[in-house]
């Protein structure tokens, strides 16, 4: 009985990991085992920097809401701490907001836990 390769398949599958890697330098968008291992790896880095964007955004909303305390003559930890204590349940990335766009809202935020 002869061989039976579902070529048809096959070429499918790479023609369509060839496509995914236009754009790419060199052998990496043409030459089939570059290109894979490359999006592959491609992959791995999308997973790994979902997760860095949450962290870099944090450290980014904790430095705007400390400049904006430090204009309102507070650190960062001094005012997120009278926050706690005043029981006003507001997150980092609406308060960092508010000190970006809305500085008297911030500013009143800040004269109510002082």
């Amino acid at each position: 009985m002869p061989r039976s390769v579902n070529h048809v398949a096959s070429r499918a599958k790479r023609k369509g990991i060839l496509k995914l890697t236009r754009g790419y330098f060199g052998a990496r968008k043409n030459v089939w085992t570059v290109a894979k291992n490359t999006w592959e790896k491609g992959l791995t880095y999308a997973y790994r920097d979902r997760k860095n964007k949450k962290r870099t955004f944090r450290a980014l909303w904790i430095q705007r809401i400390n400049a904006a305390a430090r204009l309102e003559g507070m650190s960062y930890s001094v005012l997120m701490g009278k926050l706690a204590k005043a029981g006003i349940e507001i997150n980092r990335k609406v308060l960092a907001d508010l000190a970006m766009n809305n500085p008297e809202a911030f500013k009143a935020i800040v004269e109510k836990v002082k």
